[in-house]
């Protein structure tokens, strides 16, 4: 099936850094490594990578890859349980409430953004059942959702959200002072291959193994949420 332009613009949009989902509030653990003093400008390429393959494709990748599934067949309860496992996945809290107020913020927008899509029931729906508190309601849920209410593949769908994170870390980064602006542009391109593996990886992860092993970035994420002073929610 050929993607059309007004699916890509979809995907752009969402993967947009002006698209208020709050990804421009998260660091995605960069800042807890910055500020354990795990990770200088030398490290930033590789974390960004390792958290790509390792945390963000079997966790956010694969839940909103098994979250298109279902939705294209509208099986609610099986979108429900891919929501609570991403959710019960994320070993802290912040990054619990960081998934879960984005995706509910994201759903909600949807219902006013997608009205024309051809399966905005679907939005509708989703945007019922986070309101009804009968799921979590995390980001990559929401995403899955959008996508397959206007017609995107779960490929693409899971590329573009793997791509938008890797934006949002690398303007961390730059806010941070681990990059500059021309570094974050090569950071982003330097990544294409991590992004390419980890698109396999979300695509080949079953619901029962949803969930990322980088046990550093959640001790630092840990730290992060009892710090003092700090720029990002997590």
């Amino acid at each position: 099936m050929t993607t059309t332009v007004g699916q890509l613009l979809v995907s752009l949009q969402l993967t947009d850094s002006a698209f208020p989902s709050g990804f421009y509030t998260m660091s995605h653990g960069l800042e807890g490594l910055h500020q354990a003093r795990l990770i200088d400008k030398g490290d930033v390429q590789s974390v960004l990578e390792d958290l790509l393959l390792y945390s963000v494709a079997p966790a956010d990748g694969a839940a909103l890859v098994n979250a298109h599934q279902a939705a294209q067949v509208s099986d609610w309860e099986q979108v429900k349980q891919v929501d609570r496992y991403l959710y019960a996945s994320k070993l802290n809290a912040e990054m619990r409430r960081a998934s879960v107020r984005s995706g509910r913020q994201l759903a909600a927008i949807a219902t006013e953004v997608f009205t024309d899509a051809p399966r905005f029931d679907l939005v509708e729906k989703w945007q019922h059942l986070v309101s009804e508190k009968e799921t979590p309601g995390c980001q990559p849920i929401a995403t899955a959702i959008c996508n397959v209410a206007t017609g995107v593949g779960q490929r693409e769908a899971v590329a573009a959200d793997l791509f938008a994170f890797a934006s949002s870390f690398a303007g961390a980064a730059l806010r941070l002072r681990l990059v500059d602006h021309k570094s974050a542009q090569v950071l982003l391109h330097r990544a294409s291959g991590a992004i390419e593996e980890a698109i396999e990886i979300a695509c080949l992860t079953p619901i029962q193994e949803i969930g990322g092993y980088v046990p550093v970035a959640d001790v630092a994420s840990g730290r992060h949420e009892l710090a003092e002073a700090r720029l990002f929610t997590t």
